[in-house]
């Protein structure tokens, strides 16, 4: 009986405990601190290097639009800029249903700069509840100060839509443990542009590469896979991966050149292109190549100076796998 009644007692505590570390992790996490008491100026300066960062480097403009699915590489709908919606959810590897935001001033009208800034750098929104790492606050909030500053008054002064977006719902216990996740800002300098592979570190940070171009577990990325290709993109005709991009020489891209790299991107900023329809039985790219291909040949050149400093993983990636489709 004694023993009964000690295992009892551990029990309760257990529970108890658990109880505890429940309410603590949801009601008094997030802690990243007050928003910043700051107004970003819209000066010229940084309004033409947000629109840069925002639609081709960071791409802030991509997932908080809509994308037209019918074309190659999902070039972003008319008149949807910074409106949100788009769904990233199981079928895409997520725990749960994610909405990205509207981050138009008819969302964020209601926002101080110091909101926006905390939120795209710690994770925390204006209501203090923790966002989903999808939106990558841990990779801007190593971005210089001053660049965040730029996206901030860039998405300002984008035309107001109004577009109501669904809750986020998360899955448990991911919701749960994502109010552990947002951390306060580590702001560094951007690198001279003279030492190419910071420089092109600093970059690939802002762009995220490596958060497509990996393995993902519940939206997190598995370890050792980092920018080795593997993520899998779910389509109507079957399943598209992202590729190996470190310099292997078989299942990466150890044989391409600089010049081959830079021109893969700035091939859809040529006034030639023509974007080509897809049609529902074929698989499309979701890379957003005419945004990326907007980036500098100087800012393209950096990156893959970078790319060319990682160790090769030896992964070989299946690209596109096609289904038949029912009638």
């Amino acid at each position: 009986m004694k023993i009964l009644k000690a295992l009892g007692i551990i029990l309760l505590f257990v529970i108890i405990a658990a109880t505890a570390g429940g309410f603590y992790v949801n009601v008094a996490l997030p802690d990243t601190g007050k928003p910043a008491v700051v107004k970003i100026e819209p000066t010229p300066e940084r309004l033409e290097r947000g629109h840069y960062l925002a639609n081709h480097v960071a791409v802030c403009i991509d997932c908080h639009s809509s994308r037209d699915w019918g074309v190659f590489s999902g070039p972003l709908v008319a008149g949807t800029s910074g409106k949100g919606g788009e769904l990233f959810d199981e079928n895409m590897g997520f725990p749960g249903k994610i909405y990205a935001r509207n981050i138009t001033p008819h969302a964020l009208g209601n926002w101080t700069d110091g909101e926006i800034l905390r939120a795209i750098t710690t994770g925390v929104n204006k209501d203090g509840k923790a966002l989903f790492p999808l939106m990558a606050y841990n990779r801007f909030g190593k971005m210089d100060q001053e660049d965040v500053y730029s996206i901030i008054a860039y998405i300002r002064s984008l035309q107001p839509v109004k577009s109501e977006i669904p809750a986020t719902e998360l899955n448990f216990p991911v919701s749960l443990i994502n109010n552990t996740l947002p951390k306060p800002a580590d702001f560094q300098k951007i690198p001279a542009a003279s030492d190419t592979l910071k420089y092109g570190a600093y970059l690939i940070n802002v762009a995220g590469c490596v958060d497509c171009h990996s393995k993902m577990d519940k939206g997190n990325i598995v370890p050792g896979s980092e920018f080795g290709g593997g993520m899998e993109f779910k389509q109507p005709a079957g399943t598209i991966r992202s590729p190996n991009i470190t310099m292997h020489p078989t299942n990466g891209l150890g044989n391409w050149t600089r010049e081959m790299f830079v021109q893969r991107f700035k091939m859809y900023a040529d006034s030639s292109f023509k974007p080509q329809h897809i049609s529902r039985d074929e698989l499309n790219s979701p890379m957003p190549w005419t945004m990326y291909a907007g980036m500098t040949q100087q800012d393209l050149s950096a990156i893959y100076t970078y790319l060319k400093s990682l160790k090769p993983l030896d992964n070989k990636v299946v690209v596109r796998t096609v289904k038949a489709l029912s009638k």
